[in-house]
């Protein structure tokens, strides 16, 4: 397998820090991306000393500078960007009419913003480099919509209109891939502030994939020959109807 230098967005928790566990396991180097260093301290101790490749930044996705920096520093580290996995997410779940503007907000800035800031900065070092992947972490929310989801959905449909725009736009140098988990173990529903939204969720949730299942769709996407573009994988659980 090529050893590619992926970037990785929100890899603290859930998925992203799967992701990471899978890749560097697979030989790439990383360099990964979330606020809370501390968690990534320990994730980058970890996958070195399993023999791994990795290194960590703080990284605001809502910030565009900043995202434009974590991309630069992969290629000072590195000398290139192979991959960029935006990943990083926030489930604020909620009825509309409990008007909770700033929870709308955020969903759009991290999860919608957040991705378009990642392909800002790494689209135009791929073109210059002649190649690239572009992988986009979406949601089963991309394909359909559930009460109190319905912004969450929103920016996860968006996802999936850039994702596919940006597939038509590259004309071959530059992959992209949309991965959209179901239920998946993660730390995304513990930070809803509705009661009833939240409770909900426990239901919702009672089946979960690993997110190592996610993880490996991410992984055969980006381990597939460069003439093979891999857009979309829908990751659910063999359990749910959902």
């Amino acid at each position: 397998m090529t050893t590619k230098v992926i970037a990785i967005t929100g890899a603290s928790s859930g998925i992203g820090e799967a992701s990471a566990r899978r890749l560097a396991a697979d030989g790439h180097h990383l360099l990964l991306g979330a606020r809370r260093t501390d968690r990534l301290d320990r994730l980058v101790a970890d996958i070195t000393a399993a023999g791994g490749t990795a290194a960590a930044r703080r990284l605001d996705v809502t910030d565009a500078v900043d995202v434009r920096d974590f991309v630069a520093a992969a290629g000072e580290r590195y000398g290139r960007l192979d991959v960029m996995v935006n990943n990083a997410g926030v489930m604020l779940l909620s009825p509309l009419e409990a008007l909770r503007t700033e929870e709308w907000d955020r969903m759009i800035d991290v999860n919608l913003r957040g991705a378009l800031h990642g392909i800002a900065a790494s689209l135009p070092v791929m073109r210059a480099q002649g190649g690239g992947h572009i992988v986009n972490v979406a949601s089963v929310g991309a394909y359909e919509v559930s009460p109190t989801a319905s912004v969450y959905c929103a920016t996860k449909f968006a996802v999936r209109a850039v994702s596919e725009g940006l597939r038509q736009e590259s004309a071959g140098d530059v992959r992209v891939t949309l991965v959209s988990p179901g239920v998946t173990e993660s730390e995304l529903a513990d930070h809803i502030s509705d009661p009833a939204a939240r409770e909900l969720m426990r239901t919702y949730r009672a089946v979960a994939l690993p997110a190592s299942a996610v993880a490996d769709a991410i992984a055969y996407a980006v381990s597939r020959p460069p003439q093979v573009d891999v857009n979309e994988i829908v990751v659910r659980p063999a359990a749910s109807a959902q």
